[in-house]
This record gives C-alpha cells, sequence and structure tokens, in this order.
C-alpha cells in the first residue's frame, strides 16, 4: 500500500469498531472479501469459519455488536508487511488476538483472526 502508516490505519481500525460502527469499518474492504475467524466458525456454524463478501461480513459482524454490547479492543501492536498489516489487541475479555489483513488496490482483499490458544 506505498505509504500507509499502518499505525494510523490500526488506531481507526480500531476507533471504528469501539464506535460499534460496522459500516465504518466496512469501508476499508472490497465487496468480495474474504474474512477467517474461529469466532465466526462458532457463531455462523455453517461458514466453516470463513466469511466471504461485504454483505455476509456485515451481517456476522452486526450480530457480533449485538451479541457483545461492552466490546471493545485495545491496540497492543502493529506489524507491517508489504500488502499487509498484523493488528494485535486484546478484546473486552482480556483475550489477546491477532487479525492480518492484507491489502489490494488500497483496501482489504483478505482478513484472518486468531485467538490466543490457552496454556
Amino acid at each position: 500500500m506505498g505509504s500507509v502508516d499502518w499505525t494510523d490505519f490500526a488506531e481507526e481500525w480500531c476507533a471504528a469498531w469501539n464506535a460499534h460502527d460496522v459500516e465504518r469499518v466496512l469501508a476499508h474492504f472490497h465487496d468480495d472479501a474474504v474474512f477467517t475467524s474461529p469466532l465466526a466458525a462458532q457463531r455462523v456454524p455453517e461458514s466453516g469459519g470463513t466469511v466471504k463478501g461485504k454483505a455476509a461480513l456485515r451481517a456476522y459482524w452486526t450480530g457480533g455488536v449485538r451479541a457483545v454490547p461492552d466490546l471493545h479492543f485495545t491496540v497492543e501492536g502493529v506489524l507491517g508487511g508489504v500488502d499487509m498489516v498484523t493488528i494485535l489487541y486484546r478484546n473486552q475479555a482480556g483475550i489477546r488476538v491477532a487479525e492480518t489483513l492484507r491489502f489490494e488496490e488500497g483496501k482489504v482483499r483478505e482478513g484472518h483472526a486468531a485467538y490466543e490458544v490457552p496454556r
């Protein structure tokens, strides 16, 4: 993405989530973006953990915001790559999460969430 400041992006991404503004989050995604998450596998079992397309993401994330009214993220680190960023954060339950977003033409083409595994 060239001159993108990944830290600025992560702060905006986090602010959008903390505002529970799904449309603001979705503005960063391509219409045919793909997102994988073990949480999606739990909340939308038929997805197998893979949510495809902006409409499906909207439904999944809107349901998540409704189900978790105290949803809140705190960014703990940002790892920048050539066309990708990994945002390390803690959610409202204190669980560490890494979300890796791969960009194409300035928007997220695919995203992957990974949750801390208890020891």
